[in-house]
Formats: structure tokens, C-alpha cells, sequence
């Protein structure tokens, strides 16, 4: 999914990432990640997205699937060390179970998976006797509403929102769905990340993120919108109103996506939601806006196409 966004960290530079401070650190950019690697990264990312669209779409279906589990696995156990209890096992399943369904049944596969794993996870979280292992980990007793919001919100968030990008698939120009996807949160991303670093002076939502600029959020709407015109219009063969609208609703998307796991870092007093990308961080501080993307994107295209 996202190969190129721009803010792993609540008080970064234009969105970029700030690590916990350690005894040795890479040498950061300006905007505070490890740039050189981030690049590579997100080349590597990019390049094996658009060989496996060319080559067979649907292994995009298993590839989102993987992506999903180990997201929600990367927030899961962010929320289980803060003291929430989070039936981990119905959630994990039942987001493998909303990707999947949507191979026959398409979108009202992925609503029934997702209802499934709502209650599943209500009478789960229920009967749990035992709380997790983890700090501050409270009785399962206590808290049940706070827990049950946290994992209802996170079966949206991360599997429900993962299979409408599998929805893009399926149709016979689904390489170019889901291109245009991609195209519009890297360019987005790309695009805010250095006009906010070189240019951005005016914050945008500085309780949230104070460094992120209305400078960068220029720099996105520019190449974001550009990008996914030119791909709408070239390869999808769509209007030039259409991809007027797909740019502005993916880079919209992708930015409050950015702002929302922002959010949710700051509450749980995080950098970052894992370590596994060198130079980005947590799986989760890439896909924060491609998730809202995919559902904006597959809206656009179904409803207008």
C-alpha cells in the first residue's frame, strides 16, 4: 500500500519520523527519518506492488491479506501495552475472514465479515477471564464498553478498510484501480513531504501534529490530485472530472488517515506503531491513509464508473 508517507511521528518536520532517541541513530533528513532508507523502502515497496499488477492482480489479494494481519497485529499489541484488552484471536481471524469473502461475495462479503467479527468479539471480550500480559493491563472485568469500542474501531479501521482496496481488484481493469490508489497517496505523501520541508511555515493542525503546514498540505493537493488525473484519465479512461474528484478524495483521505493514527499515536503516548520498515517505522505508519484511500477510491470508481 503506502510506500511513501510522511508521518511516522506526532512532532515531526512536515510529517516525517522521529525515533526514540537511542545510544547510535542513522543520520536523519531534515524532517527527521532516516531518509536514505526510507527511500530505499518505499522503492522496494513500490516496485513489487506494480510487478505483481502487472503480472497476476489477484496476488494482490493474498499480499493486502498479510498486510492486514500484521497491521492489526502492530496496533493490537500497541493497545494491549497500554491496558486494553483486545480478544486477539477472533479480531485476526475475522479480518482474514472480511479479505477473503470478498473473492465471491465482493463487498457484502466484507460487511458480513465484518458484522461476524463485531460480535464475535463482543461475547469474546465478555468471556474472557484473564487479562493479557502487558503494562497497566487491567481486569477484564473493568473497562468492557473501552475495550469493545477499541476493537469494533479497530476491525474497521484496519481489515474492513484493506478489503475495499481488495475490491479494487476484481473488476478487468483493476491494475489501474488500484494503481490510481497508489499513484495518489505516494504523490500525495511525496508531494506534502517536500513542500513542507522546504517550504512550510504555517502549521496546520498543531494539536495534532504540530509541524504538518498548510505548505505541505498545498504540495499534496498539487501532485496528488495531478497524479491521479493523468492515471484516471491516460490508463483508466475515465473523464477528467472523475479524476479531478478521485485526486482530491484520496489526497483528502490519505491526510486525515495520517491525522487520524496521529491521533491515536499521541493517546497512547507512542513514536511509532512498530519498527518493522526501516526508515518508516510501524507497518500501520504506512498504511494510515491508504486504508481511508482504498474505501474513497473504490466509492469514486463504483459509483462513477
Amino acid at each position: 500500500m503506502s510506500v511513501a508517507d510522511t508521518d511516522t511521528g506526532a512532532d515531526t518536520p512536515a510529517g516525517g519520523s522521529v525515533h526514540e532517541p537511542s545510544l547510535k541513530q542513522p543520520k536523519k533528513s531534515r524532517a527527521g527519518r532516516n531518509l536514505p532508507a526510507a527511500i530505499g523502502v518505499g522503492t522496494a515497496i513500490g516496485l513489487s506492488i506494480v510487478a505483481i499488477l502487472i503480472w497476476d492482480r489477484y496476488l494482490w489479494v493474498p499480499l493486502v491479506a498479510a498486510g492486514v494481519a500484521m497491521g492489526t497485529h502492530e496496533v493490537v499489541r500497541r493497545l494491549r501495552d497500554a491496558g486494553y484488552v483486545i480478544p486477539v484471536i477472533p479480531l485476526l481471524a475475522g479480518g482474514q475472514l472480511m479479505i477473503w469473502l470478498t473473492w465471491h461475495f465482493h463487498a457484502v462479503g466484507a460487511l458480513a465479515g465484518f458484522g461476524v467479527t463485531a460480535v464475535v468479539c463482543m461475547f469474546w471480550r465478555l468471556a474472557l477471564q484473564e487479562a493479557p500480559a502487558g503494562d497497566g493491563a487491567e481486569a477484564p472485568q473493568s473497562n468492557y464498553l473501552r475495550d469493545v469500542a477499541a476493537t469494533v474501531f479497530l476491525a474497521a479501521w484496519v481489515p474492513l478498510f484493506g478489503a475495499f482496496g481488495v475490491l479494487l481488484v476484481y473488476p478487468s481493469d483493476g491494475s489501474v484501480r488500484v494503481f490510481c490508489l497508489m499513484i495518489g497517496v505516494v504523490c500525495s505523501d511525496s508531494g506534502g513531504y517536500f513542500v513542507g520541508v522546504l517550504f512550510g511555515k504555517h502549521p496546520m493542525v498543531p494539536s495534532i501534529s504540530p509541524n504538518k503546514s498548510w505548505e505541505g498540505l498545498a504540495g499534496s493537493l498539487f501532485f496528488g490530485i495531478t497524479a491521479v488525473t493523468l492515471a484516471a484519465t491516460l490508463l483508466a479512461h475515465r473523464p477528467v472530472w472523475i479524476g479531478l474528484l478521485l485526486g482530491l478524495t484520496i489526497v483528502a483521505t490519505a491526510t486525515l488517515g495520517d491525522l487520524v493514527e496521529s491521533q491515536i499515536k499521541r493517546d497512547l503516548g507512542i513514536k511509532d506503531m512498530g519498527r518493522i520498515l526501516p526508515g518508516h517505522g510501524g507497518l500501520m505508519d504506512r498504511l494510515d491513509g491508504t486504508l481511508p484511500s482504498a474505501v474513497a477510491t473504490w466509492t469514486v470508481l463504483t459509483l462513477l464508473g
